[in-house]
């Protein structure tokens, strides 16, 4: 079972996700525009969109998931996969600084949902 995560902590990565999709989006729109391949964007994009999906449905209690098993479990491997280049990224980051503070909120979000794909459906 997921242990209570404070709600100033559900909140973080909630707006974590929700910046980290507007810009995934806006790289896409951009990447379209220059006509190039966007395939993994559009995958990483749907992983936060599910995983986003997958951390609200658990907090809150929003409506059931609207996507199949594989979908969630594609997700959690490509949000897996992105942990460590945030983790890269923060180590060169100094501490107390605006970009360290984001890149702290986004990879305990992205842990939180790898921590609830997990836990509910494998």
């Amino acid at each position: 079972m997921i242990e209570p995560v404070p709600e100033i902590v559900q909140r973080q990565s909630i707006e974590a996700f929700q910046s980290a999709i507007r810009k995934s989006e806006n790289a896409q729109k951009n990447m379209k525009g220059k006509k190039a391949n966007t395939s993994v964007i559009e995958k990483r994009l749907h992983a936060l969109v599910v995983s986003l999906h997958i951390l609200e449905q658990t907090w809150y209690k929003s409506a059931d998931h609207q996507y199949d098993i594989s979908e969630i479990n594609e997700a959690c491997d490509v949000m897996k996969k992105l942990l460590p280049s945030l983790e890269r990224m923060m180590e060169k980051s100094a501490a107390g600084t605006p970009q360290h503070t984001l890149l702290e909120r986004r990879i305990r979000a992205f842990q939180l949902a790898i921590l609830a794909m997990e836990q509910k459906f494998h």
